[in-house]
Order: C-alpha cells, then sequence, then structure tokens
C-alpha cells in the first residue's frame, strides 16, 4: 500500500486536496470518487522527496556549469523538445535517461537550464508534471495537466505525440495568417512612406511656384497644401511635424491596445468588438473555435476530467467572448446538463459545430467530434485568409489610386490656371 496525494473538484467545483492510501493509482483514483469527488491529480507520495527537493543535486549543477538564459522558449523549440521525448518514450527508454540525453542536446539557453531542474526534480522523486509544473513560463497549464494524464493512465508517449500534433497545427495556422498579413502590410508601410515623402519634400516645391505666380488656389489644393504644412511641421504653434506622428503612430496605437487589454474590463471590450467586425470578426472567430474545440478535444483525449478540462481550455482560449460561454458550459457540466446546450445560447458557435458537439456527447465520441471541428476550422480559416487577401489587393489599389489621384488633381487644378493666365497675358 501506498500514499496518494490528490487534488480534486467537489460537487460545487471547488478544489480540495487530500490524502488516500491504495495499492494503485486507479484504486485511488475509485476511492476519490467514491467520495463524490472528481479527481484532476493523483500522485503517489514517494519517500525521500521532499527531502530531496530542499537540497537540489549541486553536484549536477557544477559539472554543467552555468548558462545565462535570456526570453522564453519559442515553441518552436517546444515542440520539437515535446517531438523527440514522445519517440524516447516509446522506445522504451527511462523517464530520467529520456530528460538527460534531451537536455544535452539542447544548445545553452532558458530550455536547457530549465530541463536541468526537471531532471534533479525526478531524479529526486518528483513526478515529470509536477517537476514540468515548477516552471510556467516555459510549461503550460495545458501542457502540464495533459502529461499529468499520460503518467497516470501509463500512455506518457502518446501523449506527448499527441501534445507536439496539437502544438504544430496551431503553429501552422499562426504562420498561416501571419505570412498572409505580410504581403499587405510591406505594400501599405511603402504607399504610407511614399505619400508622405511626396508631402513632406514635394508640395512644398510647388507651393513656392503657386505663390510666385498668384494664382487662385482651388479647395482641393489648398487643402493639400495644409496637409503638407502638418506633415512638414510648418503650421501656425505645431511642435511636433505630422510626419513623426505618422512615423510613430503604429507603435502608439500598438501600445495602447496593449495597455488598454491589461485591464479586464479592455480586454472584454476589445474582444467583443474584434469578434463583431466585418470580415475580420469572422476570421478571429473562426480562429477562436478552431483553437478551442481543438484544445478541449485534445485534453479530454488525453483522460483529463471533463470538468477540468473545460477550465484549461477557458484559460486558454485567449478571448473573452470564448472564456464566458466556456464559463457557462462548466457550470452547465458540473450540474449534469449537457455540453451543447449553453454554447448554443452563448451563440458564440455556428450551429454547425453546437450540432456536432451535441452528436459526439450521445455517441460518446465527444474528443474525436471536437479534433473533427478543429480540423474543418483550419482548413475554413486558410480559406478565409486566401479570400481576404484577394479582396484586400483590389481595395488596396483602389484606395492608393485614390490617394495619387487626389494629389494630382489637387496639383494639376492650379497648373491649368496657370497656363490660361499666361495666355491671356500673352494675348
Amino acid at each position: 500500500m501506498a500514499n496518494f496525494a490528490y487534488e480534486a473538484a467537489n460537487a460545487a467545483g471547488k478544489t480540495e486536496k487530500g490524502m488516500v492510501e491504495a495499492g494503485s493509482s486507479e484504486d485511488a483514483i475509485r476511492q476519490i470518487r467514491a467520495r463524490g469527488l472528481f479527481p484532476t491529480s493523483v500522485r503517489e507520495q514517494r519517500k525521500g522527496a521532499a527531502k530531496k527537493k530542499k537540497t537540489p543535486n549541486l553536484d549536477r549543477k557544477k559539472k554543467k556549469g552555468f548558462s545565462i538564459s535570456i526570453g522564453g522558449v519559442s515553441t518552436k523549440v517546444l515542440t520539437t523538445f515535446t517531438r523527440q521525448m514522445s519517440t524516447l518514450q516509446d522506445a522504451g527508454l527511462p523517464l530520467l535517461r529520456s530528460l538527460q540525453i534531451l537536455e544535452d542536446q539542447q544548445k545553452p539557453g532558458k530550455l536547457k537550464n530549465v530541463l536541468g531542474e526537471v531532471c534533479e526534480s525526478v531524479s529526486s522523486g518528483s513526478s515529470l508534471s509536477d517537476a514540468f509544473g515548477q516552471h510556467p513560463k516555459v510549461f503550460s497549464t495545458l501542457y502540464v495537466k495533459m502529461v499529468a494524464a499520460g503518467e497516470i493512465g501509463g500512455v506518457l508517449d502518446v501523449i506527448m505525440q499527441r501534445l507536439a500534433d496539437f502544438m504544430e497545427k496551431g503553429q501552422r495556422l499562426k504562420r498561416r495568417i501571419i505570412g498572409a498579413m505580410i504581403y499587405p502590410a510591406v505594400v501599405i508601410t511603402i504607399a504610407v512612406a511614399i505619400v508622405t515623402g511626396i508631402m513632406y519634400f514635394v508640395i512644398p516645391k510647388f507651393q513656392e511656384i503657386f505663390n510666385d505666380f498668384e494664382v487662385e488656389l482651388p479647395g482641393l489644393t489648398k487643402w493639400l497644401i495644409a496637409a503638407s504644412k502638418w506633415v512638414a511641421g510648418q503650421e501656425d504653434g505645431q511642435r511636433v511635424p505630422g510626419a513623426v506622428w505618422v512615423m510613430f503612430s503604429p507603435f502608439l496605437i500598438f501600445f495602447f491596445f496593449k495597455v488598454v487589454r491589461k485591464t479586464a474590463f479592455g480586454r472584454a471590450a476589445t474582444d467583443v468588438i474584434r469578434t463583431k467586425l466585418p470580415v475580420i470578426g469572422m476570421l478571429i472567430r473562426k480562429t477562436a473555435i478552431a483553437r478551442f474545440t481543438r484544445t478541449l478535444g485534445t485534453l479530454v483525449a488525453a483522460g483529463v476530467p471533463i470538468l477540468e478540462a473545460i477550465l484549461i481550455t477557458r484559460d486558454t482560449s485567449g478571448n473573452y467572448v470564448f472564456e464566458k460561454a466556456l464559463t457557462k458550459v462548466h457550470d452547465s457540466v458540473r450540474e449534469g446538463e449537457s455540453f451543447a446546450k449553453p454554447l448554443r445560447e452563448a451563440k458564440v458557435c455556428d450551429a454547425i459545430v453546437v450540432n456536432m458537439i451535441d452528436v459526439g456527447e450521445e455517441t460518446g465520441d465527444l474528443d474525436a467530434m471536437l479534433m473533427k471541428i478543429a480540423d474543418n476550422y483550419d482548413e475554413e480559416v486558410d480559406v478565409a485568409v486566401a479570400s481576404l487577401l484577394s479582396l484586400l489587393e483590389p481595395f488596396m489599389v483602389v484606395i492608393l489610386g485614390g490617394i495619387v489621384g487626389t494629389i494630382v488633381l489637387a496639383l494639376f487644378l492650379p497648373l491649368v490656371a496657370m497656363i490660361e493666365s499666361v495666355s491671356k497675358g500673352g494675348g
């Protein structure tokens, strides 16, 4: 018999901690459930673990040396580590040996230092999930909980494989969206720079010519000259040239957006506004649906209890609208009701998504259905991004053509008046 420490959710959804004595983790889970609790973490208490945690292996640190790490660990590097860990576990290598091999392969940096500490924790008797949980900046809650589920079920290699697949698909979707936005961003940046240069250097030269000929300027030309003065900082009482504002406005907007997002109200407001924007809002909603269904499907398939899986998915969704909907789903499931009903009432997902989840609940294949939804919406996001890009290109051409045409027209009208004046004077 061994002692098992557990964390479990009670009927009210609150977390309780305690100890049970059992012959195996499965027996411990049965005892916990018999008490009316939903176990979220069950760990065997090994002798000497606490002592080892307080006195880490300093000899190992001295051997390995110390490397300075700046920044975090990229998702790409973490995905590669996860994939390699899965392969080593599938090959039958002991857990500690697998970690040591991967630590030795890492380049000096954050992940290498973290893996060194993880090796020490595991060698002292801690579980892998507990060792990962000590480094939340590297291993997310989702990552730790899935590893814990793999340890309990004895399928750590399979879970690490699923984690790697999940991370790779998430990165692939992110790269597609960013890659699609690069072209319009570059075009807009260059266009703004050219127009600003024209306003700063070219328009003042034409103004001097107009002043020399004392021509009555049309309203459009006056407006263009006023805009040029603002850009060049020649307006009365103007301290900062408009060109500076044009140059730094994207950074100021980005900084302001980040500051607003730091507050609960600001984050909620911006998320609601973003999901309701035309065209862009649709893309954001589809991306959020693909993300939350893939996360939840991966967790459920890994054996994480449904209530905890929903909470983890809610906390990692990254969107207030979906967080609110998933909170209602959690409360509904906790009360013994269905998953699909509160999601349908929240109206954050298309009807087909809710119907597929409803079918998944009835057939007992909720995880498989969620993964199908995620795959479908990944494809829809690809199509939406391609469509948005195809619409954006002619739209940018029209806008840029309109700006250039307006500048040319504003400069051409006074020239016509000058030519007519010279002709009359010559006649």
